[in-house]
């Protein structure tokens, strides 16, 4: 069979493999309030975290308590977070989803009660609260997916800051590498054509085709198991004709 894929190296969770925690700052979730509580935070810093596209706001509540979470667009140092169920649903403040208006814009979105933030946390991104029903509120996500969330899961109002990381490049491979090794991915990547028939099996051609179909059934062996897996679909689409 030859040598293991990069994909099954990976899959070991080597040391060399595995995410970097270097320059991590915290968490970026909600303090653990109680529904019912109402208390105002004070951002007295925005910081940048190491592998997080997305600035996160340093905040200080008026128990003292200090959480980091991500910074909607628009918001500056010495800014006023109100977080609770009562609260007005203007930027920044952290409220649960069935307070929340139909077609406000929020993000950081609890997926359970309680876990601090889970969904809708990159840079750029928000979601829209659609609608309230009795089975709880209805999300629309970016992609235009819908997801109904149980109604005492928190959201905080606004879109994520940091939505124009993209339009700057990197110029240089190497600015890219530091980019992939701080979020943790893989870089650079190498075709499977391109490579020694040891190290993959679409490898060892002298010219740039795999020589066999390339896709792979779900119950492939993990040395063989490349390209495409179990595809609903193989070859060239056609046009469906109109009516």
């Amino acid at each position: 069979m030859g040598k293991r894929t990069l994909v099954r190296r990976r899959g070991r969770g080597g040391k060399q493999f595995r995410a970097i925690i270097t320059g991590k700052i915290a968490q970026a979730k909600y303090p653990n309030f109680k529904l019912d509580e109402h208390h105002i935070g004070n951002i007295v810093d925005i910081v940048h975290e190491r592998g997080r596209d997305a600035p996160l706001a340093k905040i200080i509540f008026d128990n003292k308590t200090i959480s980091y979470v991500p910074v909607p667009d628009g918001t500056s140092v010495n800014e006023k977070i109100e977080v609770g169920k009562e609260v007005k649903p203007t930027q920044g403040n952290i409220l649960t989803l069935d307070s929340i208006p139909d077609g406000t814009l929020v993000c950081n979105i609890e997926r359970n009660a309680g876990d601090g933030g889970k969904l809708i946390k990159a840079a750029g991104s928000s979601a829209t609260v659609f609608s309230h029903t009795t089975e709880g509120v209805k999300i629309k996500f970016p992609s235009g997916k819908f997801l109904t969330i149980n109604p005492k899961c928190r959201a905080m109002i606004g879109v994520v800051a940091g939505s124009g990381r993209k339009e700057k490049p990197f110029l240089k491979a190497g600015t890219r590498a530091m980019y992939m090794k701080a979020h943790g991915k893989l870089y650079p990547t190498v075709r499977g054509i391109a490579q020694a028939a040891v190290y993959h099996p679409h490898g060892g051609g002298r010219h740039q085709h795999i020589g066999r179909q390339s896709s792979v059934g779900r119950t492939t062996p993990p040395g063989r198991k490349v390209g495409n897996i179990a595809p609903r679909k193989t070859g060239r689409g056609r046009l469906k004709t109109r009516q």
